[in-house]
């Protein structure tokens, strides 16, 4: 499947190779290959990708003709160009146009000369293939809401099914699971984050995401439920706490999946927490270790609802701002 970057830089170089053939300027193909260098995959990365492109290009073609004047058009020269272009131009912040000022500054060597008319037609070639890539960076970039809503569905429904395998331990220590939910939700928190990111890099007017916020909370909560996995583990056997425990666990499941929600799971936590101070303490070793372990389950699941609270402010009780 042909993807949309593609299909931009398929155009921007089309677009750029007939510019520069009807202007006269030799060497038309260069001008498309300058425009497949510059075509990026959001705006400000096209913006800052082309100026870098632009100013190392300026930089190179500089540098290389005082070299060819010096020297001469020898094919070692350009190694010396080399030597001395590519550490200077990463080290003054223009890295990612070092293959840009290189395809300009070796169009120059081939040209055999140093003068007013092979410069300009270096520049010339400049300013239409990145101007094209330019435009094509900022006239469009595809929308990300449908694949953050995916990724976010995705995201949830992993969740839900962490919660009810958790649950089901709890109450039947020997269950065993795979924990291929866990992968998968870590893969669509990853994917979610960076295509926020290019959503948020894809605004010419800086703003924050929310959908970046959404991930990265999301990838708080997950390293919390990797420790409840931990405590879970520690289970052995099957005791009343547990179940109370789990019940939570299977609210949890429904609830994460919810767009409000009243912080209900919350208050259960709580009730939880006091009836476990009001029991009569562990009489055995093994009694002791499992009662220490769904303790822990309990801070880290506290740890969990925490997290979201912090994101989003309560707002009322018909539309409740946290996010489980």
């Amino acid at each position: 499947m042909v993807g949309f970057r593609v299909i931009k830089t398929a155009v921007a170089a089309l677009f750029a190779i007939y510019t520069a053939y009807l202007v006269g300027v030799d060497n038309p193909l260069g001008a498309g290959l300058l425009a497949i260098l510059g075509v990026e995959t959001t705006r400000w990365r096209g913006l800052r990708s082309v100026f870098a492109r632009f100013m190392a290009s300026v930089v190179g073609l500089l540098l290389a003709s005082v070299l060819f004047k010096a020297i001469g058009f020898e094919i070692w020269v350009l190694s010396i160009y080399i030597l001395i272009a590519y550490p200077m131009l990463a080290r003054i912040g223009f890295k990612d146009g070092i293959v840009t000022g290189s395809v300009v500054v070796f169009h120059l060597f081939a040209s055999g000369n140093v003068d007013v008319h092979s410069i300009g037609t270096e520049m010339a070639l400049l300013l239409i293939g990145l101007g094209w890539a330019t435009v094509f960076n900022l006239v469009y970039m595809p929308k990300e809401g449908k694949t953050l809503e995916r990724l976010r569905h995705e995201t949830e429904s992993g969740f839900s099914a962490i919660f009810r395998e958790l649950a089901i331990h709890l109450r039947n220590p020997d269950n065993v699971w795979g924990g291929e939910e866990m992968l998968a939700s870590s893969k669509a928190i990853e994917d979610g984050i960076e295509t926020a990111r290019r959503a948020r890099e894809n605004r010419l007017i800086p703003q924050d995401e929310p959908w970046l916020v959404y991930y990265h909370m999301r990838k708080s909560q997950l390293e919390s439920i990797q420790l409840m996995m931990e405590s879970v583990a520690f289970v052995s056997r099957s005791v009343p706490q547990a179940e109370l425990i789990a019940r939570l666990f299977d609210r949890l499941s429904e609830d994460v999946k919810s767009e409000f929600y009243e912080g209900e799971t919350e208050r259960r936590l709580n009730e939880l927490d006091a009836s476990f101070r009001g029991m009569p303490l562990p009489a055995t070793r093994d009694e002791f270790e499992t009662r220490a372990a769904l303790f822990q389950l309990t801070r880290e699941l506290r740890r969990y609802l925490s997290i979201a609270s912090r994101v989003k402010k309560r707002k009322s009780r018909s539309a409740s701002s946290i996010i489980q």
